[in-house]
């Protein structure tokens, strides 16, 4: 029995989800998962490290390299091939959704191997992966739900 993918957090959906080769109709369309289009996101774009990336992701850095190596792959095939690139489907669930709780006080850590009722608290940290600038964190706002004061960057929680 195959073991059950699993989900992947992601932290943003892109607007446009469907990109095509100005010089042609194509039928064979590559599609890129949404939790392959984060990897990118993360790595590329934010530049954070595949430790960082994956622990917002919540998952095990090697995974995370053979997602990103994945999505690297597919965007080199369809910009060589002149193949349109649709982002679609994958095992995720948004950031926001972990943290709407049902009443009942059990968060969840993220990427961080915490069980029910194990939070890291109201106290502590939010620390900039990237340029490493701290502030304190606030109370029922996920860390990775600030940019960085200084540079912009996705703010991850300070363990």
């Amino acid at each position: 029995m195959v073991r059950p993918r699993k989900s992947r957090l992601i932290n943003f959906i892109p607007k446009k989800r469907k990109f095509m080769p100005n010089c042609k109709q194509t039928n064979n369309d590559i599609v890129l998962t949404f939790d392959e289009a984060e990897a990118l996101r993360l790595s590329d774009l934010e530049k954070l490290t595949q430790t960082q990336a994956a622990r917002l992701m919540g998952l095990h850095q090697s995974t995370f390299c053979r997602t990103l190596a994945c999505a690297r792959k597919k965007i080199a095939d369809a910009i060589i091939n002149g193949k349109a690139i649709k982002i679609n489907g994958g095992a995720y669930k948004m950031v926001n959704q972990v943290f709407q709780g049902q009443g009942r006080g059990q968060g969840r850590g993220l990427g961080r191997g915490l069980g029910r009722g194990q939070g890291l608290g109201p106290g502590g940290n939010c620390k900039c992966p990237k340029c490493g600038a701290v502030v304190p964190h606030q109370p029922g706002v996920p860390c990775t739900k600030l940019k960085c004061p200084e540079c912009g960057t996705i703010m991850m929680r300070e363990s």
